[in-house]
């Protein structure tokens, strides 16, 4: 089956940020540079964090879509990482987006992200 993303045959287990096939050891490297795992960070009002990553690993365990290297969290404080509220992405694009859209929903309260 080909990566949806780059028309590639082969299905890979680690990502660089435009979706391209990585051997683990250039991922590695990769994920010890905190500027290029970091998308977007957010601080809401009340002092949730929102915060938007590259991954680089493929979460999507269903072979047969999108490699879902991308993550938007939702946590208390950026101090306290107790995760409330969590969304995978497959392009940069889209992490922005989501990244943008559940903050909007967050200080709309139209996200369901109290505190467990």
């Amino acid at each position: 089956m080909a990566n949806p993303i780059t028309g590639d045959q082969t299905m890979s287990l680690y990502y660089d940020k435009n979706g391209t096939p990585l051997p683990s050891m250039e991922w590695a490297k990769k994920m010890a540079t905190k500027d290029y795992k970091r998308v977007q960070e957010t601080t809401l009002p009340d002092g949730k964090w929102v915060s938007t990553v590259w991954l680089g690993l493929n979460y999507n365990f269903n072979t047969t879509s999108f490699p879902l290297i991308f993550e938007t969290m939702v946590f208390r404080t950026e101090r306290d990482l107790d995760d409330l509220y969590c969304e995978r992405w497959a392009t940069l694009a889209e992490a922005e987006a989501g990244h943008k859209r559940i903050v909007e929903m967050c200080l709309k309260g139209e996200l369901n992200v109290h505190d467990k």
